[in-house]
């Protein structure tokens, strides 16, 4: 995903599971790494987050 990806709210969430949790952005090996800090985002509950910084949304699936 690119950063005017990342950056778009409209763009489609990324899905996650919860072998994938805790959730953190950026998520472990994407190019994003290097454009800030990480951040844990609570996604149990409402089972979707957005990132602070990039808004990047990401959404819980079963």
């Amino acid at each position: 995903m690119t950063q005017a990806e990342t950056n778009n709210p409209k763009q489609e969430p990324q899905k996650v599971t919860r072998n994938d949790l805790p959730l953190s952005c950026p998520r472990p090996g994407e190019a994003l790494a290097g454009l800030h800090p990480r951040v844990y985002l609570p996604i149990e509950k409402t089972g979707s987050a957005t990132c602070p910084y990039c808004r990047a949304r990401y959404q819980l699936s079963e």
